[in-house]
């Protein structure tokens, strides 16, 4: 029998081998504004599961896998066939398609398997904290849980598609009508990349749930897209914040006693929003300094030129005193002194009682702008 110790390992590294498989795909999903698609899939594949379950009676059978992925370009083909009508959106095809299919799979299970492990607990939620009890032995040797071993062949599956066709991929993404004039096939290289992210959705299915599964297809890749917009770099954030969300996210279950996929869930949107506040580019409290600073330097720009257009004019000794830029430039008398301080600071403008005059590098900053 396991020791609670290497239980907890297996957990672990079970939901670190899941996070890191989603949010690899999950970048090509959220850089061609297609997340809501995971949605989708992971959703209407259960009628896939249901179905060749039926067939195949056996819950292990590799059979699964294939009829979920099957199911999920079937998603895909039935949202794109409704989208190409232009008679609705993407996103009310989507909305269409999926509740359909995974309301089918609803029905079969309440229907004809309501007795059986597949309930719908599971399938919205999982329950991972189980899978070092559901394991898989070959010739004898027990290689480990089951849904380790499954997650491992389709992470690897995942790494090779994207470091074979990384080139086409990127190039399918960014510019699909320059991917085709090149000789690409950019439908190919889509259902491609559809059928894997069903692979992977449904390989994650069983132990961490749908809701999961789309948390970690998002979260991670939406993340790392405020950080970086290099492509390479977005996939290797995205690995590793989704390693960063499955740790924090069991040892924070642990803590608190609470769901451990649902505490993934959760440190998915708190790291993200730490992310969206504090990222270094696009975050929210950069973006802040940003407009902040280019008011002050737009104001302290206008200011530079005000002042070149009067300098040496008998108009200068009265346009350019401080007192009078809230009437010449519509600022009030608060505004102005700051602009002036500002302008100071940088040493554009100086003061000498009560009046402004350019310094050198105000007149080129000025004269600059003019140009522009």
């Amino acid at each position: 029998m396991l020791s609670l110790t290497a239980g907890q390992m297996e957990v672990q590294i079970v939901a670190i081998v899941v996070a890191v498989a989603c949010a690899l795909v999950g970048v090509f999903l959220v850089l061609r504004q297609m997340a809501m698609m995971s949605d989708a899939i992971t959703h209407s594949i259960l009628p896939g599961i249901v179905v060749a379950f039926f067939l195949v009676q056996d819950l292990s059978s590799p059979f699964l896998i294939i009829a979920a992925a099957a199911t999920g370009v079937l998603t895909v083909s039935l949202v794109e066939l409704l989208n190409r009508t232009r008679l609705v959106r993407e996103d009310a095809a989507i909305g269409i398609v999926f509740p359909a299919l995974f309301s089918i799979g609803v029905i079969l299970i309440a229907r004809f398997a309501g007795g059986i492990h597949l309930d719908l607990d599971v399938v919205l939620l999982g329950e991972i904290a189980f899978v070092p009890f559901n394991r898989t032995t070959l010739f004898g040797v027990d290689l480990g849980p089951t849904a380790l071993v499954m997650m491992t062949i389709i992470l690897i599956i995942n790494l090779l598609f994207i470091t074979l066709f990384y080139k086409e991929l990127k190039l399918a993404t960014f510019d699909a009508g320059l991917a085709a004039a090149l000789g690409f096939s950019p439908a190919l290289i889509h259902y491609g990349l559809m059928s894997l992210v069903s692979v992977t959705a449904v390989g994650a299915f069983d132990a961490v749930g749908a809701i999961l599964v789309v948390a970690l297809i998002v979260g991670p890749p939406v993340t790392s897209y405020l950080l970086t917009d290099r492509l390479w770099v977005m996939l290797a954030l995205s690995a590793g914040i989704g390693v960063l969300i499955a740790v924090s996210g069991y040892w924070m279950a642990r803590g608190l006693d609470a769901s451990i996929a649902g505490s993934m869930a959760t440190m998915t949107g708190v790291i993200f929003m730490v992310a969206y506040l504090l990222a270094p580019g696009r975050g929210l409290i950069a973006l802040a300094f940003r407009r902040r600073r280019q008011r002050w330097e737009f104001a302290g720009t206008m200011l530079a030129i005000h002042l070149l257009n009067h300098e040496g004019l008998p108009s200068a000794e009265q346009e350019n005193r401080v007192d009078h830029l809230q009437e010449h430039l519509n600022w009030d008398s608060d505004f102005a002194e700051r602009a002036v301080r500002h302008a100071e600071r940088h040493q554009t403008v100086v003061r000498q009682n009560r009046h402004l005059y350019l310094t050198e590098k105000g007149r080129q900053r000025a004269r600059e702008a003019i140009v522009r």
